[in-house]
């Protein structure tokens, strides 16, 4: 395949492999995993009418081995423990408790930026879409998903426009729905799949963010009543 121009030519492509089943449904919700998946995300969701926010996630390093995950933390206050790792160095709580405080800053700060005042937007009861740019090994994917089945949507759909194979399968039993919109036989790195694939800067995000929640007001305000025009009410 060639690779994408961009992430809004992605997110233009998945849009369109969702729109049959998820456009223009009241019930769904798009999330992006800041900060690559936040353009791919906003294509989506303006695609298909449905509200943008970002899922925070935050992995929680061993220390000394930060590259090990012993778990994450994400937006809502959730935190996941990988169990395996933990017990198999009997980690004490109180470490694990530690580096969370630390997460749970950047989460913080991250979330303060993107938001400006906004509240995250209530995912219980939503079919909700999370998406990324890509997906190569998945793990921050898989901790946002386990994270975010905790606070109670009534559905899971992963979509991104590329992936390798084998992760989109390992993901399969950790969602209701996966959607992998091109999984290249030789994948190697999410990078390769994109002509441009410059870091998303935090700008950007809370840019679009505001551009979404713009949006979605405009569509959530009451249409004028036939034969009014916009602005006359109380006129003359």
């Amino acid at each position: 395949m060639e690779a994408f121009r961009n992430r809004e030519e992605a997110g233009v492509y998945l849009a369109r492999r969702l729109t049959p089943t998820y456009a223009h449904r009241p019930y769904v919700l798009v999330l992006a995993l800041p900060r690559g998946g936040v353009p791919v995300a906003f294509e989506v969701a303006r695609q298909l009418g449905a509200p943008l926010d970002v899922f925070v996630v935050r992995k929680l390093g061993f220390p000394g081995h930060e590259e090990l995950a012993m778990g994450a933390i994400a937006t809502g206050g959730v935190v996941v423990l990988n169990r395996g790792v933990i017990d198999s160095v009997g980690l004490p709580r109180s470490v694990i408790d530690q580096v969370a405080a630390q997460e749970e800053v950047e989460l913080e700060r991250r979330e303060r930026l993107y938001r400006h005042d906004r509240p995250p937007l209530s995912v219980r009861g939503k079919t909700v879409i999370l998406i990324d740019d890509g997906l190569a090994t998945g793990a921050t994917m898989r901790a946002g998903a386990r994270a975010l089945r905790q606070l109670g949507p009534a559905k899971v759909v992963v979509a991104v426009p590329v992936a390798a194979q084998e992760t989109c399968d390992e993901l399969r039993h950790e969602v209701d729905e996966i959607v992998c919109a091109v999984t290249p036989p030789f994948f190697r790195a999410v990078g390769l799949w994109y002509d441009d694939f410059s870091q998303t800067t935090d700008e950007q995000v809370r840019d679009l963010l505001d551009r979404a929640a713009d949006r979605s007001s405009r569509r959530d305000q009451p249409a004028e009543p036939h034969g009014v025009p916009a602005g006359g009410r109380g006129m003359g």
